[in-house]
């Protein structure tokens, strides 16, 4: 495995740690645009630009979502089309880096590096439009605000991520003002995980992957295996029955992976319970209750002192039936470049399509540049010619010092950047391996050394 070291620290509320665009983190989204970070006023206009610009009804390139597939699309598009072209469509006032978050469940991170707010990372001269989504209509080459306003477009790019079912499970969210529970997947829970860890005492360690497609599949049992590692340096790992109930039928999709996880489950004596899904949370009971996927209509009852839920999930409401999403109610875009199916003029990136391969950051970097071709084709009349292959990263954090680098394609297949077996390679290594890979002047080491850096990053999540 990977060596690292990460620490765990306690909560401060005067520890304010650097940025996450400026700090270890911020190399992974430069990967995604250079412009991202640069600060400017927020107008308090319903929109806001950082030029001054006056605000328009229509712009050659509409950008939906300010995660960071919809960030780096406008970073990169705005140097073709130029940046008073550009708009970004996007509510919320805080950007926040999710992945670092399994970190601050751990221990190991503040939730306050894991944000910034929204009108520091877009990109300068991007006009933002502080609204919601409300409705679609390509059609006209529209899209429709909650403020009532009206946008037309020449160009689509669709980010609008997934969204998160607490309530989907009974007791939730209320649930979670009790203090034995949290959920590394929402900035109101993300705080009470490391709470429910640090105070635990002695029961049984519960953690939970749903049926539903998720972000960052790794994540629930990333923070199964910090959670053991966390409970054996402070001497409570025998007071401690840690198990993980999945609805899947395996532990990881990628056999080579896989094989590697049940090593160390059995190494650590963790449980795994296949098939099985949270439906209920008796919070007052210290219950969950779930249900076998196997056997319907049987169900079992689990206590817990410690539970960490990771939601369903699902496409953002807006998308479920309107004119682009497919039959689940995802963005229904051409897997290999990203372009809509129906409509020529609308593309997608990120959680909110229905691309087959796994929700990751990484996956948004590597789409990030086939869209850019893509878009950068149609503006010029000509045929999209590159294909992304479903390139996706889980860093499988073992532990706070260790790591599986898992990397694979739309198959399932390994696709790894390192010259070295993931499951076994030192850090040390790897940084290694990216400088040699910087200085060779050949465009295939150059496109290594960027995607080993985006994997390095992810290590760290």
């Amino acid at each position: 495995m990977m060596s690292m070291t990460l620490t765990p620290i306690q909560p401060n509320p005067k520890h304010i740690e650097v940025p996450i665009m400026a700090g270890i983190l911020h190399p992974q989204l430069l990967l995604l645009s250079r412009q991202y970070c640069r600060v400017f006023s927020v107008m308090s206009s319903q929109i806001h630009t950082s030029s001054g610009v006056a605000a328009k009804d229509h712009y050659k390139v509409l950008v939906l979502g300010g995660g960071s597939g919809g960030i780096a699309m406008a970073a990169r598009l705005k140097r073709k089309v130029g940046a008073e072209n550009v708009a970004i469509v996007e509510s919320s006032e805080m950007h926040y880096y999710q992945p670092i978050w399994t970190l601050v469940g751990a221990g190991a991170k503040t939730v306050a590096s894991s944000g910034r707010s929204t009108a520091s990372v877009i990109p300068s001269g991007v006009t933002w439009v502080k609204s919601k989504v409300a409705e679609f209509d390509p059609e006209n080459n529209t899209v429709h605000t909650d403020s009532g306003k009206k946008i037309s477009y020449d160009y689509l790019i669709v980010a609008l991520g997934l969204e998160l079912h607490y309530e989907k499970i009974k007791g939730l969210p209320e649930g979670f003002e009790h203090p034995k529970i949290g959920s590394n997947y929402s900035v109101e829970t993300v705080e009470k995980t490391w709470n429910a860890l640090r105070n635990f005492k002695e029961g049984n360690a519960l953690f939970t992957f749903p049926n539903t497609p998720v972000k960052c599949a790794g994540a629930p049992q990333k923070i199964m295996y910090l959670s053991d590692s966390f409970l054996r340096k402070t001497g409570k790992r025998s007071k401690a029955n840690i198990i993980f109930n999945t609805s899947l039928p395996v532990l990881f999709g990628v056999k080579k992976y896989a094989d590697a996880l049940w090593e160390i489950v059995k190494k650590r004596d963790l449980n795994i319970n296949l098939r099985h899904n949270l439906i209920e949370v008796r919070a007052d009971k210290q219950e969950a209750v779930f249900e076998n996927l196997d056997k319907p209509g049987e169900t079992e009852v689990f206590e817990y002192e410690m539970i960490h839920v990771t939601p369903p999930m699902g496409p953002p409401a807006v998308l479920k039936g309107s004119s682009l999403d497919d039959a689940g109610g995802w963005l229904d875009v051409n897997k290999h470049n990203l372009q809509h199916k129906t409509y020529a003029n609308v593309f997608g990136i990120g959680d909110c399509t229905n691309l087959p391969t796994s929700k990751t950051a990484a996956a948004v970097a590597a789409q990030s540049a086939v869209l850019d071709r893509t878009v950068s084709r149609i503006l010029k009349k000509e045929t999209p010619d590159k294909s992304y292959n479903g390139y996706t990263s889980c860093p499988l954090v073992t532990s706070y010092n260790t790591v599986i680098l898992a990397e694979f394609d739309y198959d399932g297949q390994p696709l790894e950047t390192f010259p070295v077996d993931q499951i076994s390679v030192r850090m040390r290594t790897v940084y290694s391996i990216i400088r040699v890979l910087r200085k060779n002047p050949s465009e295939r080491r150059r496109e290594m050394a960027s995607r080993a850096a985006v994997a390095d990053l992810s290590v760290v999540l």
